[in-house]
C-alpha cells in the first residue's frame, strides 16, 4: 500500500464529505480514491469514515487520524518541492576570470544538455582554491603545476610587433644595454592567473639568470592594462596563444623555457558525493578545456 496516497485520498474525502467530490479535487478516479480509503482502514485496524448516510462523515477514530494524515501529505508535498528545487539548484563553479565568454556560453550549454544548470563564477587562482574549500562554490577550476594537470594551457610572450622568423623569443633580448640607461626597460607582465609559484617562481629565477631587473617582471593589474603597456612601451604579456589573437598580439614561445612552460588546471569537487559535480567533471571536460584555451584532457595526459 502507499500509504502517502492513501493518506492524500482520506483528506479529500474527509475536506469534502464526499467521495465524488473528494476525486475529483484529487484528481483520481472515484474507484482508486475508494479502494486507497478501504486499504488504509485495513492497514490501521479501523473505519475512518462511516458511509452509511449520503454524507461521507468521519468516525472518531477518523477524527483522531485526519492532522496527523494531514501532516503526513504535507511534508509529502514539501518532500517533493524540494527535491525538485535541488535538481535545478545552479552548480556554481569558479573558474579563471579570464575565461571567453562564448567558450562558458557553450559550456553552461553543454551542462544543461547533462541536466545541470551551471552558474560560473570568476575568480583568482587563490580565490578558487578557497571557495571550494570552504564550500561557497561545489567546484573549481584550480590552478596547479602541469606534471598534476588535467589541461594544460602552454604560456608564450605576446608583443606588439610581429619579431619575425616565427620562432621564439628569449628573456635575455629584454636586458637594458648603455643606450637603455635612460629609458624604462621593457617589462613581462604576469597576469593575475599566472601570479602563481609554479609560474611566477620560474620567471623570477629566469630573470635573475639573464640579467634583467626586478622591476622588468611585474604583475599586472588587469590584462588591459598590460597590454597597453604591451602596445605604448614594447613590453610583453605573458599569456596563452588564444588570448594574444583576441588582444591582437603576436605570440612567441618564451625561449629558455620552451613549449613545456604552462599553466595548468584542475577540476575540484567540494563533495564528491555532488552528483552533479562529478557528471560536469565526466562529461564537460572538453567544454572546460575551451574555456581554458587548453590542450584537451587526453592530450594534456599524455
Amino acid at each position: 500500500m502507499d500509504l502517502v496516497a492513501a493518506c492524500r485520498a482520506f483528506v479529500s474525502v474527509s475536506e469534502h464529505g464526499s467521495f465524488t467530490v473528494g476525486a475529483a479535487a484529487a484528481r483520481t478516479a472515484q474507484s482508486v480514491v475508494s479502494r486507497r480509503v478501504a486499504a488504509l482502514e485495513r492497514h490501521l485496524g479501523e473505519r475512518l469514515l462511516d458511509r452509511s448516510s449520503r454524507t461521507v462523515t468521519l468516525t472518531p477514530f477518523g477524527r483522531d487520524l485526519l492532522p496527523t494524515a494531514r501532516q503526513l501529505v504535507r511534508l509529502a508535498d514539501r518532500l517533493e518541492h524540494e527535491a525538485q528545487a535541488a535538481r535545478h539548484r545552479p552548480l556554481r563553479l569558479a573558474v579563471p576570470a579570464g575565461c571567453p565568454t562564448a567558450a562558458l556560453a557553450r559550456l553552461i550549454a553543454e551542462a544543461g544538455g547533462q541536466g545541470v544548470l551551471l552558474d560560473p563564477f570568476p575568480a583568482g587562482p587563490a580565490e578558487r582554491a578557497d571557495l571550494v574549500t570552504s564550500r561557497q562554490v561545489r567546484a573549481a577550476l584550480l590552478a596547479v603545476a602541469p606534471a598534476e594537470a588535467t589541461w594544460t594551457v602552454p604560456l608564450g610572450l605576446a608583443v606588439a610587433h610581429d619579431p619575425g622568423g616565427g620562432g621564439p623569443i628569449y628573456l635575455d633580448t629584454l636586458r637594458p644595454g648603455r643606450a637603455d640607461r635612460d629609458r624604462r626597460p621593457r617589462r613581462v607582465w604576469l597576469q593575475p592567473e599566472d601570479d602563481v609559484p609554479h609560474i611566477r617562481d620560474r620567471l623570477a629565477r629566469l630573470r635573475d639568470a639573464v640579467g634583467l631587473r626586478p622591476a622588468q617582471l611585474a604583475v599586472a593589474a588587469t590584462v588591459a592594462a598590460a597590454a597597453a603597456d604591451v602596445l605604448s612601451q614594447g613590453d610583453a604579456l605573458l599569456c596563452s596563444a588564444g588570448q594574444a589573437r583576441e588582444l591582437g598580439l603576436h605570440w612567441r614561445p618564451v625561449g629558455e623555457l620552451g613549449p613545456a612552460f604552462a599553466r595548468g588546471f584542475t577540476l575540484a569537487v567540494a563533495d564528491e558525493a555532488d552528483a552533479d559535480a562529478v557528471r560536469v567533471r565526466r562529461t564537460c571536460a572538453h567544454g572546460m578545456a575551451r574555456c581554458l584555451d587548453a590542450a584537451e584532457p587526453s592530450e594534456a595526459a599524455a
